[in-house]
């Protein structure tokens, strides 16, 4: 899933550092999500929507397939 939380986070000033603390969660979380590694759980993504005041769907891309594929 692609995500726009780097481009926002950084809009803001923002080191993953600092954005971590704030969203209660490790730096390497940050970076994992940032490069499309880890998928954060439903709770984590309102948590990320909710700091950047944008809805969830604004910040994380589902592409979905073809289901004939």
């Amino acid at each position: 899933m692609e995500n726009r939380v780097e481009e926002l986070r950084k809009h803001l000033g923002l080191n993953q550092e600092d954005f971590a603390k704030a969203i209660r969660v490790s730096r390497q979380t940050v970076s994992s999500i940032e490069t499309g590694k880890y998928n954060p759980s439903l709770d984590l993504a309102f948590e990320i929507a909710d700091f950047f005041g944008k809805r969830i769907d604004e910040i994380f891309i589902h592409e979905r397939g073809n289901k004939n594929e």
